[in-house]
């Protein structure tokens, strides 16, 4: 595809259903400890006074080495389209409702979203559609450049996603519109 054509583009429903495979054969792959743990973020109490964020702590560092290993082996495109999936889901949790509950600097709310997303399709669906389901103080800063990082890697450059986003904190204007 010529820059042209890829300009703006958005990941396919394919992209994406096999983006959140992924995250879910890396949890998986850590037993039924960290698959409760994962759960119980998911169906807690937003209101209660509880610590959800650091639930999942000791499985951050198994979970990005269990999804990069799951993609050691994929091609420049394949790896290009899992970074603008990522992107894509980063870009549109970057809202105000969002930054309330998560909170942060612009590193520490992009490393709030990749949270979200690491935690799998169910959490992120369950934040996007209501962002106080988001854990305050929860971070996974790895998930937000993994597949950029594994491309750079194997393939010596930065994917080029074509989406013409950022998934940089406060990048999405329609996220903080009422700003």
């Amino acid at each position: 595809m010529s820059d042209t054509e890829t300009a703006n583009r958005l990941p396919t429903a394919e992209e994406e259903a096999r983006f959140w495979g992924l995250v879910e054969a890396a949890w998986q792959r850590l037993g039924p400890e960290a698959a409760a743990l994962r759960r119980a973020l998911l169906t807690r109490d937003p209101a209660a006074d509880d610590d959800s964020a650091s639930a999942l702590d000791t499985w951050r560092d198994a979970f990005l080495d269990q999804l990069g290993q799951l993609c050691a082996d994929l091609s420049s495109p394949d790896l290009t389209d899992l970074d603008r999936v990522v992107e894509r889901k980063l870009y549109d949790i970057d809202r105000a409702d969002v930054h309330a509950v998560i909170d942060g600097s612009d590193d520490g709310f992009l490393y709030g979203r990749g949270h979200v997303v690491a935690l799998g399709r169910e959490f992120y669906e369950a934040v996007r559609a209501d962002p106080t389901r988001a854990v305050p103080d929860g971070h996974l800063q790895g998930i937000c450049y993994l597949f950029a990082h594994l491309h750079d890697q194997r393939f010596g450059d930065w994917p080029r996603t074509g989406s013409g986003i950022s998934r940089e904190s406060f990048s999405n204007p329609a996220g903080w519109a009422e700003q």
